[in-house]
C-alpha cells in the first residue's frame, strides 16, 4: 500500500527506502545476513512538494526543491536507523559543492556531517554531529557529506530545501560501507574502512535570525521571499556566510 503525504492541496506518494537499499551501509553485518525479509520499509521521502501549483512554479523558478523525509524509529541490528547518506556535487564552473538546509518538523534528529580529502574519501578532515529537535534548523555546508539518524523512540519528520539542479552522490559512502561513524546504542563507533577519522565535534543548530525567520517558524514560509535561499543555488557567492555555519 502506497504511503502518502497531504501537503497543501496536493497528495504526494512517497519514494520508499527499503532494507535492501541499506545493505551497503549497515554496521551490523551479522544481523543483516540473518534477515530473510529485506523488502521492509525503512523510511519515506516525499519530494518536490508545494502547497499549490503557483507555489511550485515559484519554487522551480528559483531552481529549488522542498522535500519531507519521514523516518520511523527502529534499529538496524545494533545500529540506530538512518538514511543512506550522500555528498553533493560541485556547482558547474566552481570548486564549491551545493549546500542543503534541514528543519526538524516532528521528533528529533542526529545529523552526522563529514568532510573528506578531495579524491581520497577515506580520509576524513572533519566530523561534526548536530542534535536537533522540533523546529531546529541545520545547514549542511559545501564540502560535507551527511547522514541523518533517528536515535529516538518517535518518528522523525524533517524538511529540506535544496537546489533542484543536481543529483546526490551516494557512491563514496556506499563504497566505504557507510559514513565515518555509526551510532550504536552505546555511542558512536568508527568505521574501520576509513584510513583517518578525527574525533567528533558537537555543534548546535542554526539561529533563525540568519534566515529572517522567527524561532520555530516553518522554513517552507521562505517561499514568500525565495531569494533568501539563493545561497543554496549559488553558494560560491555566499562563502563568507557558509564557512561559518559549522
Amino acid at each position: 500500500m502506497a504511503v502518502t503525504l497531504k501537503f497543501g492541496d496536493k497528495v504526494t506518494v512517497a519514494d520508499v527506502r527499503k532494507l535492501h537499499d541499506m545493505e551497503d551501509v549497515v554496521f551490523d553485518r551479522e544481523w543483516f545476513e540473518r534477515i530473510d525479509e529485506r523488502n521492509a520499509d525503512m523510511y519515506y521521502m516525499f519530494r518536490d512538494l508545494a502547497k499549490s501549483d503557483a507555489e511550485l512554479e515559484t519554487i522551480k523558478s528559483h531552481h529549488l526543491r522542498y522535500d519531507i523525509t519521514r523516518i520511523p524509529p527502529g534499529m538496524l541490528g545494533s545500529e540506530y536507523i538512518k538514511t543512506v547518506g550522500h555528498y553533493h556535487p560541485q556547482v558547474p564552473g566552481t570548486d564549491v559543492s551545493y549546500p542543503e538546509i534541514y528543519q526538524v518538523l516532528e521528533g528529533s534528529a542526529t545529523y552526522l556531517l563529514q568532510k573528506v580529502e578531495p579524491g581520497e574519501e577515506d580520509i576524513v578532515l572533519d566530523a561534526a554531529v548536530i542534535k536537533a529537535e522540533k523546529g531546529d534548523l541545520v545547514l549542511v555546508p559545501p564540502g560535507y557529506g551527511h547522514v541523518t539518524i533517528n536515535a529516538s523512540e518517535e518518528t522523525l519528520e524533517m524538511a529540506n530545501w535544496v537546489c533542484r539542479d543536481f543529483s546526490s552522490v551516494y557512491e563514496p559512502i556506499k563504497r566505504l560501507s557507510g559514513a565515518a561513524y555509526f551510532l550504536l546504542k552505546d555511542g558512536f563507533a568508527k568505521n574501520p574502512l576509513y584510513k583517518d577519522i578525527p574525533s567528533i565535534r558537537y555543534t548546535a543548530p542554526l539561529s533563525f535570525d540568519e534566515f529572517g525567520l522567527d524561532s520555530g517558524e516553518n522554513m517552507y514560509d521562505l517561499i514568500s521571499n525565495a531569494g533568501r535561499l539563493r545561497f543554496l543555488t549559488a553558494p560560491q557567492d555566499f562563502m563568507g556566510f557558509l564557512a561559518g555555519v559549522l
